[in-house]
């Protein structure tokens, strides 16, 4: 006998009517519910599961088509722990295999809350990938598989343009420097904290991340560096424009550290955007 909750068990648990069910599964295959005997439907925890981040993206203003999408349909099991989940993705990176990578990927962003998604997956998966790659054990074809996966799921969020609360921020890459997804992870952090985000992403130079800045008002300027190499050049860059007096400036990144910082009057926040979110909800509006 196949265990399950039925239909309406299923609408129960989730506030869904059944015959939205039925319709999201017949349109989209979102659900692949296993059968009894007698050929009847039963639904897992993780059907419950996908009811449910689409029932939440619904009433954040997405289309079904477009929630169905983001979620996917390939029927990948949950991990049993983050440790995991971690592995099944290295995997599928080592494999080339984007199929998967997206997957799995859709699969952790449609079940677990977006923070944990940022700091329990997406951060330790970059920091592994860029590992294996020093070591060779991964191609940059394979890196850059996992990049787009994880850059396509973050633009999403950074669609929304809410916030505004706590201030406006500007968001940047150095010049020259193109590896964004933490910059990315910041953004979504710094805008669920209530700021206005504005983000620029990739090889920004600084004089124009510092002219819309003060254009904007903004209260923040946050620039990543992931290479090191590419600190001398920031420093000359940062030194030569002038500021608005009340902005104030990050550094992040692999590249970033707390000596360059310091000597363009910046603070720093290593590669953990949670270091520079916390410090900024402890400080007055």
């Amino acid at each position: 006998m196949t265990a399950g909750l039925n239909i309406a068990a299923l609408a129960r648990r989730t506030g869904v009517a059944p015959d939205t069910l039925r319709k999201w599964e017949q349109r989209y295959h979102i659900l692949q519910p296993a059968r009894t005997a007698g050929g009847q439907r039963r639904y897992s925890q993780r059907d419950v599961a996908r009811v449910e981040w689409l029932r939440e993206r619904l009433r954040e203003g997405y289309r079904i088509g477009e929630a169905a999408s983001l979620l996917g349909e390939a029927p990948v099991e949950p991990a049993a722990s983050p440790r995991e989940e971690l592995r099944r993705i290295l995997d599928a990176v080592e494999h080339g295999d984007p199929a998967e990578i997206g997957a799995l990927l859709d699969q952790a962003f449609a079940l677990d809350d977006l923070e944990r998604i940022l700091t329990r997956t997406v951060r330790p998966l970059l920091e592994a990938v860029g590992e294996l790659w020093q070591r060779g054990r991964v191609t940059v074809a394979q890196e850059h598989l996992l990049s787009e996966a994880v850059r396509s799921r973050l633009a999403h969020l950074l669609a929304d343009a809410g916030g505004g609360v706590r201030g406006a921020a500007v968001l940047a890459c150095a010049p020259g420097e193109r590896h964004e997804l933490g910059l990315m992870t910041a953004a979504i952090a710094l805008r669920r904290e209530g700021w206005k985000v504005a983000y620029l992403g990739s090889d920004t130079p600084v004089a124009d991340a510092l002219a819309l800045a003060e254009r904007i008002s903004a209260r923040l300027l946050g620039i990543s560096l992931a290479m090191r190499e590419r600190g001398a050049a920031l420093e000359q860059a940062l030194r030569e424009p002038r500021r608005p007096a009340d902005l104030a400036i990050i550094l992040g990144g692999g590249g970033a550290t707390p000596e360059l910082a310091g000597r363009v009057g910046a603070a720093w926040w290593g590669t953990d955007p949670r270091r520079a979110v916390s410090a900024l909800r402890a400080s007055p509006r």
